[in-house]
């Protein structure tokens, strides 16, 4: 086998397991372009860490998590973000959005703490207490009066609750641009070679999300049209619009 490093056998990546990330795994898996890789399927925040910690070569991190990493190397000309509602990324209440005096975070995403946050100080003007969650509790989270829930746990969780804001959707409102959640970022220079290719890996599903839901047949939630959401909710191409989205993000978190 062709080593791409000297020193090493495969280069590892991490990729989020939830469906608006299939296109870029179906891409990653039967493209052809990438034969000695390690893909590893975590949750947002996992993504980042193992980035962070070395445990992976690149990786798709979420926004929010950037300026914790030392030095990242963008890697990818496709995100995940958005351009109109995303719905994945939700504030659930049951009351309405200016009486709300608690919100519980889902422990999954840090971008999307980060994202809730902002729109409540800068947008909403409202000023909840914030009560964190744990690993896997946002899914069977109940007796809150709100909560802050990603991915694909979403789909179920919006059908217990009278109001649902958008967090893309509500970003895009106030701020005029696209958000993204999460970028392709490597902790090291990759081979220019490799990158090409992977580009190309990401491309290929992108281009055929029709084929996701025969090859990901178990993991579509329930009663979803899973097209349609890839197609009109989840926007890929890592734009300069995106980019200047992202940093706006990036500039209000820091203050």
């Amino acid at each position: 086998m062709l080593l791409l490093f000297p020193y090493m056998d495969l280069i590892k990546i991490s990729a989020v397991s939830y469906l608006n990330t299939f296109p870029f795994v179906f891409g990653i898996k039967t493209s052809g372009e990438l034969d000695d890789i390690e893909l590893q399927l975590d949750i947002p925040s996992v993504c980042a860490e193992k980035l962070r910690n070395n445990e992976v070569d690149l990786a798709l991190v979420p926004v929010g998590a950037i300026p914790e990493l030392d030095d990242p190397i963008p890697v990818a000309d496709y995100c995940i973000g958005a351009e109109r509602d995303v719905k994945s990324v939700l504030l659930l209440s049951h009351v309405p959005l200016h009486e709300i005096r608690e919100i519980a975070l889902d422990f999954d995403s840090k971008t999307s703490v980060q994202l809730i946050r902002v729109l409540a100080g800068k947008f909403w003007k409202i000023n909840p207490k914030w009560r964190k969650l744990g690993s896997g509790e946002a899914e069977k989270a109940t007796g809150y009066e709100s909560l802050m829930a990603i991915g694909d746990k979403t789909f179920q969780l919006a059908r217990e609750y009278p109001y649902v804001y958008d967090l893309a959707g509500e970003w895009i409102q106030h701020t005029s641009l696209p958000f993204v959640f999460a970028v392709w970022l490597a902790n090291k220079p990759l081979p220019e070679g490799f990158l090409l290719k992977f580009n190309k890996a990401l491309e290929y599903g992108i281009v055929r999300k029709q084929e996701i839901p025969e090859f990901f047949p178990n993991k579509i939630p329930p009663g979803l049209d899973a097209i349609k959401y890839l197609e009109e909710n989840i926007s890929y191409n890592f734009d300069e619009r995106k980019k200047e989205g992202m940093a706006l993000f990036l500039d209000l978190i820091r203050e």
